[in-house]
């Protein structure tokens, strides 16, 4: 029986899922596809500090190691240094055989297309033209557009970039408050015209599940009435916090790819991150990744951005593996005793912290029991007895936090074997 069988014997012996119950209503992908948007979308974040050169390509070989299919290398029409930097991105990739495959943001303007298309001939490194227009009402009537300029705008752009030999993702902004009508003409144009990807955005984070996926399955019949091979990717972001929810509904519905962003930076309160999503779908079994470089991918952009990781973030933040109350870690310490890392990762986590190359910790403090500073002291090799025990526990009821370690080193009784 190999390590994976086994490991499936015992959840089916050891955990009922619920979630399992319905599962089946729900359509698993035929295919996932990740784009990682950091480096471009999720700098646009008011609280970021935008990053060197060296960060960045730093990142990029972050993103690599997740296996994350593609990313979004820059904004080559913002300025020259961001066009520099685009190029040394994607130099880099063809240098180092990376196999992400970069794009670049653009408005449906020539002053944004053709510096995507001189980073493409400088860097000899194929970018995709991620090439975006505003399609809802509210943006129409703000902007003075009608139908007949975003067609015609659509047609002129996706025609330019084809012409200067872009490969091109075409992206309704705030699509997910537009009209279905006008996502038909809109996407149809730039199909026509030679688009051969098509990218749903929830810009304001407005979207629901339900709506995602009533969305992404217009999108499914529009390339199906083209006749052409047109995959549809889905850009979230997380006002409602329903981003990663959203991701996972539009993969079920047909959507090939879905963006991210480290950290979930991005502007407003951000994008959909990335962690999360790679650890949900590597749980629910749609994406065979291993997620051992995810904190450093996340320490990576959090020093190179300034972006502080809050301690309960999920998976990745300090406390996502950490327990000071003495119920859990009572369970905790039973399993470890065992010397069963299965078993701990489990009892009393929804995430094994072994899949991403982390470990359970337990901490002292006002909520503990005997266990907490039992497994404290047994992880660091120290030696105790009752008393050392006793002793611990009575300093962190007293106390209003968790003891740090030299608050606990002091305490360590004298009569303790050495």
């Amino acid at each position: 029986m190999t390590t994976k069988e086994t490991s499936e014997t015992r959840e089916q012996q050891l955990l009922y899922d619920w979630n399992l119950i319905g599962e089946g209503d729900i359509s698993p992908p035929t295919e996932v596809e990740l784009d990682d948007e950091t480096l471009r979308d999720g700098l646009q974040s008011p609280s970021v500090r935008q990053p060197t050169l060296d960060e960045k390509l730093d990142i990029l070989h972050r993103i690599e190691a997740l296996s994350i299919h593609a990313a979004d290398i820059g904004y080559p029409g913002a300025d020259p240094v961001v066009l520099d930097h685009v190029v040394a991105l994607a130099t880099e990739i063809d240098k180092a055989g990376l196999n992400v495959k970069p794009n670049c943001a653009g408005r449906t303007h020539a002053a944004d297309i053709l510096p995507i298309a001189e980073a493409q001939q400088r860097s000899g490194v194929a970018i995709e033209a991620a090439l975006f227009l505003g399609s809802s009402p509210i943006r129409q009537f703000v902007e003075g557009w009608d139908v007949d300029f975003l067609v015609r705008t659509t047609h002129d752009a996706v025609t330019l970039a084809r012409e200067s030999g872009l490969e091109v993702m075409y992206v309704t902004e705030d699509t997910t408050r537009a009209r279905p009508e006008v996502l038909r003409k809109v996407y149809q144009t730039a199909i026509e015209a030679g688009a051969r990807r098509i990218c749903l955005s929830d810009t304001v984070g407005h979207a629901t599940p339900w709506g995602t996926r009533a969305l992404v399955a217009l999108a499914v019949e529009i390339v199906a009435d083209s006749g052409e091979e047109v995959k549809i990717d889905w850009h979230g972001h997380r006002d409602r916090n329903l981003s990663v929810i959203n991701s996972l509904a539009a993969l079920s519905a047909g959507a090939h790819r879905v963006h991210g962003c480290g950290l979930g930076i991005g502007e407003r309160v951000g994008n959909t991150p990335m962690e999360t999503l790679l650890v949900n779908l590597k749980l629910l079994g749609w994406l065979d990744t291993d997620l051992h470089a995810l904190p450093e991918y996340c320490r990576a952009i959090s020093t190179a951005t300034e972006t502080v990781v809050p301690n309960n973030c999920p998976s990745v933040g300090k406390d996502a593996f950490e327990t000071s109350t003495g119920v859990h870690a009572a369970a905790v310490l039973k399993a470890l005793r065992t010397g069963d890392t299965w078993l701990a990762n489990r009892i009393y986590s929804g995430v094994p912290a072994d899949e991403l190359g982390r470990e359970q910790e337990i901490t002292v403090g006002p909520m503990s029991g005997k266990a907490n500073a039992v497994a404290w002291l047994m992880k660091r090799g120290h030696s105790f007895d009752d008393a050392t025990v006793d002793k611990i526990l009575a300093a962190a009821k007293q106390s209003d936090h968790v003891l740090a370690e030299d608050e606990i080193m002091p305490l360590l009784s004298t009569s303790a074997p050495q």
